[in-house]
């Protein structure tokens, strides 16, 4: 569902689902007065997986460097999470999903990174909005992984609890445990023995390798 004022009159609503209109474009349609929108509609580059192997390094690498798309990481509205129940994470990623919409009538794809799981995109209501969401998950060795957890500074509280539940999420990106809760595919970088440049230039060729040529 997109929400939208409509251009004709001025009522403020969630839309009905997005429609094909076309290669890049999808309608909209005003329930109030059944004016029809076109909006576009592109791919969400999602780069994902358990704390400790990359993304923060990698998304900063990239923010300034990779003009071929709209670089967000998904903390900066942390705020918004009122909860860790599952609704309420729910919605903090359709609230996400609704900022990529609008982002994208800029004419520019966005690579969003950060812990998210794919059901909680795949079944929100304005993922209709999005062509397609394309998924990356970073992983690495469980050793690695908890080394690179305990050399955190202090404020980051990676104690004993958090680091192995870490390392369980790993895992569970690592079997493609995820797979079973939506039919959607993905794929998987592992970052053990990769410098941060190099995780960057591989994420970079992984996104030009799916950006709709048009």
């Amino acid at each position: 569902m997109v929400r939208q004022v409509c251009q004709r009159c001025a009522s403020f609503s969630t839309d009905g689902p997005a429609r094909g209109g076309g290669p890049g474009w999808a309608v909209v349609t005003c329930p109030a007065c059944a004016h029809d929108t076109p909006i576009r509609r592109l791919p969400l580059f999602v780069l994902t997986g358990a704390s400790g192997t990359g993304k923060t390094l990698v998304s900063e690498l990239l923010l300034y460097t990779f003009p071929d798309v709209v670089v967000l990481e998904s903390d900066v509205l942390l705020a918004a999470l009122r909860s860790f129940a599952d609704e309420d994470i729910r919605h903090y990623w359709n609230l996400w999903l609704g900022l990529v919409l609008h982002v994208h009538q800029a004419g520019k794809p966005v690579l969003l990174c950060g812990t998210v799981q794919p059901r909680h995109l795949e079944t929100a209501p304005d993922r209709d909005g999005i062509e397609a969401i394309h998924y990356l998950a970073l992983t690495c060795d469980d050793a690695e992984l908890q080394r690179r957890l305990r050399d955190r500074p202090a404020w980051r509280r990676c104690d004993d609890a958090f680091i192995a539940s870490q390392v369980s999420f790993n895992r569970w990106w690592r079997d493609r445990e995820w797979q079973a809760d939506v039919q959607v595919e993905g794929d998987l970088l592992d970052t053990t023995t990769a410098t941060p440049r190099q995780t960057a230039e591989t994420v970079r060729a992984w996104v030009r390798e799916r950006l709709p040529r048009r």
